[in-house]
């Protein structure tokens, strides 16, 4: 019996090998999600270290901290995605409904919202 890593999902393996291209595809878009949250989590880090006070008090930081946080959300989030889509390709089911998608938007425009309102009013 071959030992599997910690990270191995058992139900991605189970079912048949679906196409190649459509596990690519799947592995892009994980890279993608990926690639989001390494760019929120370098502008939170930005705005802590180089950005300038704001007129309120603790704002630059809370305002790093939800750009780091919503990084976290990305990764776990992207993660999960990638494996429910490979389960469904290889079991031969429907994709799964995006639910990453609303929860990202809704948090990019509060941390957009927040960072419009400081800056408008520093």
């Amino acid at each position: 019996m071959v030992a599997r890593a910690w990270w191995r999902d058992r139900a991605i393996e189970e079912g048949e090998e679906p196409d190649y291209r459509f596990t690519l595809a799947n592995e892009r878009t994980f890279l993608a999600w990926i690639r989001t949250s390494l760019g929120l989590l370098a502008g939170g880090v930005a705005v802590h270290q180089l950005g300038e006070s704001f007129g309120v008090r603790g704002a630059r930081t809370g305002l790093a901290l939800g750009a780091i946080a919503m990084s976290a959300v990305l990764a776990v989030g992207g993660y999960a995605r990638w494996v429910t889509v490979q389960r469904a390709m290889r079991r031969g089911e429907p994709l799964p409904p995006a639910k990453l998608v609303p929860i990202v938007a809704i948090m990019l425009m509060g941390i957009a919202v927040a960072a419009f309102i400081l800056v408008a009013t520093d």
